[in-house]
This record gives structure tokens, C-alpha cells and sequence, in this order.
């Protein structure tokens, strides 16, 4: 995370310090760097010369001033939803190089991409497919289509994160992807263009991606015996970053060991869709210490972001580094950083040594992605602004929200009285 770092014992978001930027913005805040985000997909598009393409996974950080910075450098785009591609093509996205994955998609959702003619949809099921062919052909149009296929392979992964196995609700099994690509072939309104897979998130070692594209590769040769000849393999996101101790492998050479294996099949182009890679480590929530509180067997750092805020810890018992953004000379304890809300599994980190004090500020390091996008309004709490920083210029990308905003939409009945 080079561009959050400390400068004269306070950290820095780029060219500016993060007591600035709460002072301006308040606290509950999700602050990204712009640098960091271009750094991060330059990692992948530097690997991925056209033909390959590279589809940033919408669902990680799906704000729009995020999206537009990637649209600017060519980002392809991955989504899994009709609002997605509304984001996407508002932020100035274009829809040629959008990429529909998801496992229920809705007759409305197809038929809103149909009309703008999206890259492709990638199938999930046979009804799925039944559903496109026959809105295509009602339409007069024709979808290009690739299929997820569930190759089976452990990613060792977090449970929840893990989407490539056969107990999975993701991709159509190994074993039934043949005849699913047969009887698509015989199907009006429709272009088989590829194949695909995601096998998780969150991984740390290349070799499930290289076992999972094996056992693709072989069911392109399978495809190809039976005259269906695909464009292009999209091997899915799943890139793990660093959050503790974690060593994902390099960009480049995770990239690199993909298409060294594809060297035998030339005509084909890999599609990734990098998500937490992207945008992850050029993020942080900051946070205010409200309270300190000390049981007789406890410490207690009491700060004004909750689990509605981020949720990754409480559900995922996801770790996130957590510094105080000035260095200090308060006493150090040993504690649980917790939030807010009414819930016991209410949490920001756990058993954390930190130097803090009450009304100091600290920051949620790597919150960039599946931050934001994943927050609600539990407990009636209005949810957190966002803030692009780019270089000496800090940008409100998304404002608070107010009271007002949270009840939105709700209207009262009429009131009861007395017969």
C-alpha cells in the first residue's frame, strides 16, 4: 500500500495526511487512491495484450468514480447484475467489453443487456441458456455466449469465497459441460463465443488456477473434436492480496504460468476478471476512537464504524490491519476493536495491540474492496461517504448519507383512531 503511507509519524494518502481528509469528510470514512488503483490494473494489463483482455470485477468496488478511472485506461468489465451494467455504462464504460456473469439472471436483466448488446453472457445453466435463446430470438438479436463451467477444484479458500466446487450453486459440472455446449449449438439466437470458470477468492498459490485450466483445456479439445471451436478461455478473478501474512504470487507471473500452459492452443485468448485485486489494497475506512473500555479480563476500543460499515470481519472473520493514523505515545493495549452496532459479532479486528487514546483516528488498512458495496443500514445507521484522493486533490465520490436518505421510500399507513 505505497500510497497510504506515514510521513512524519502520520499517515498519508497520497500528498495528503489522513487527519485532513476527516476533518473534511468526517469520520466514518472510505478513502481510495486513485494511483493505486491505475498501479494495480497496469499489473494486469501490461500481461494482457489484445487479444487477452482483462474484465474488472464490478461486484469488489462498484462506485462510479471507480469504475470511470478504469473505464479511462480500457478496463473491460465483469458484472453480475442489470445494475451493474447501468453503473458500468454510466461511469463511461463500454458495453462491448462488458462480460454478464450470475447465477439467476432475470428475463429483465437479459433483456436490458440484449439491448445494448453486451460483450456476452456467461451461462450458468441450461435453463439460463434456454431463457437467453428464446429473449434473443423474441428480439431478433442474437447473444453471444460463453459458459461457466465447475471444474471441481479446491481453492482452498474461506468456505463462503470458494465457488468451484461441485457443492457449489456456481457453473454448470465438469461432467455435464459437453452436452450443454452441444444442444446450445442447436439452439436459434445464439453465438458460442467461450468457456469459463471462477474457482474462488482470496487465493494464495497459483496451482489451483493451473489445475482448474488443465481440466478446462481439456474440455476445449473435447469441444473442438466435436467441431465447436471457442475464442477465448475466461479463467475468472479469484487473486488473493496481502491483508496479514498472506504471499499471493506476483501479477505478472500468475499471468505468465497461465498462458505458458496455454501455449498449446494459440487461438485462444484468456480472459481474467480481477476484482479484489484491483482495488483492495487502495483503500481504507477511517474510523474515530469513541471510547476505551477495560473489563476485568478485556480491553475494548470502541470506535464509529460497525459491522454495517464493514462487514468482512463478522462474517468472514476476515483480517484487516488496523494502525493509528498518527503515531502516538498513549499507553498500549491489547483489545478488540468494536463498533457501534447491536450485535455481539459487532467487530473491526480482534486481540489488536495498539497505542490509542480516545478520539484518535485509525485506519482499516486493505477496505478497498468489499467494503462499501457490502455496507447497509443496520441499526438505522446512515452509511459512510467515499473519497477519491488523486495526487493533492481529494474528490467526494459518494456523499454521507443522511437521515433522510435511510428512510427513503418508506411511508407511514394512515393513523389509527379511536372508534
Amino acid at each position: 500500500m505505497s500510497e497510504f503511507e506515514f510521513r512524519h509519524g502520520v499517515m498519508h494518502a497520497e500528498s495528503i495526511s489522513v487527519p485532513d481528509l476527516a476533518a473534511r469528510f468526517g469520520t466514518p470514512c472510505y478513502v481510495y487512491s486513485r494511483a493505486a488503483i491505475a498501479r494495480n490494473w497496469k499489473a494486469f494489463q501490461d500481461h494482457l495484450p489484445a487479444p487477452h483482455k482483462a474484465c474488472y470485477a464490478v461486484k469488489a468496488n462498484s462506485n462510479l468514480a471507480v469504475l470511470q478511472v478504469l473505464a479511462e485506461l480500457g478496463a473491460g468489465f465483469d458484472v453480475v447484475s442489470g445494475g451493474e451494467i447501468a453503473r458500468v455504462l454510466k461511469a463511461g464504460g463500454r458495453a462491448q467489453d462488458i462480460v454478464f456473469s450470475g447465477v439467476g439472471k432475470s428475463e429483465h436483466e437479459i433483456r436490458y443487456a440484449l439491448e445494448h448488446d453486451i460483450g456476452q453472457f456467461n451461462v450458468e445453466s441450461d435453463a439460463e441458456l434456454d431463457r437467453i435463446s428464446a429473449i434473443a430470438v423474441a428480439m431478433d438479436t442474437t447473444a453471444r455466449v460463453s459458459f461457466r463451467v465447475n471444474p471441481d477444484v479446491d481453492a482452498k479458500t474461506h468456505p463462503y469465497i470458494a465457488t468451484g466446487l461441485e457443492a457449489n450453486k456456481f457453473g454448470i459440472p465438469m461432467q455435464d459441460a459437453l452436452d450443454t455446449f452441444k444442444r446450445a449449438a442447436t439452439l436459434p439466437g445464439l453465438e458460442i463465443v467461450g468457456a469459463d470458470c471462477h474457482i474462488g477468492s482470496q487465493l494464495t498459490e497459483t496451482q489451483p488456477f493451473l489445475d482448474a485450466l488443465d481440466r478446462m483445456l481439456a474440455l476445449v479439445d473435447a469441444l473442438e473434436a466435436i467441431g465447436i471451436t471457442l475464442k477465448h478461455l475466461d479463467m475468472g478473478g479469484g487473486l488473493g492480496v496481502t491483508y496479514q501474512s498472506e504471499q499471493p504470487p506476483a501479477v505478472g507471473d500468475y499471468i505468465q504460468a497461465l498462458l505458458a500452459r496455454m501455449a498449446s492452443h494459440p487461438h485462444l485468448a484468456l480472459y481474467l476478471e480481477p476484482g479484489r485485486a484491483i482495488v483492495a489494497n487502495a483503500g481504507i475506512l477511517v474510523t474515530q476512537v469513541e471510547y476505551l473500555k477495560a473489563s476485568r479480563t478485556k480491553h475494548f476500543v470502541m470506535v464509529d464504524a460497525g459491522m454495517n460499515d464493514l462487514l468482512r470481519p463478522s462474517l468472514y472473520q476476515a483480517f484487516h490491519d488496523i494502525v493509528n493514523v498518527c503515531e502516538s505515545s498513549a499507553p498500549e493495549i491489547t483489545g478488540d476493536v468494536v463498533g457501534p452496532v447491536c450485535e455481539t459479532g459487532d467487530f473491526l479486528g480482534q486481540q489488536r495491540t495498539l497505542r490509542v487514546a480516545a478520539g484518535d483516528l485509525l485506519a482499516v488498512k486493505s477496505a478497498g474492496a468489499y467494503g462499501f458495496v457490502m455496507s447497509s443500514n443496520y441499526n438505522t445507521r446512515p452509511r459512510p461517504p467515499e473519497v477519491m484522493v488523486d495526487g493533492n486533490e481529494a474528490y467526494l465520490i459518494r456523499a454521507r448519507e443522511t437521515l433522510e436518505d435511510v428512510w427513503r421510500g418508506e411511508t407511514l399507513i394512515p393513523a389509527q383512531t379511536e372508534k
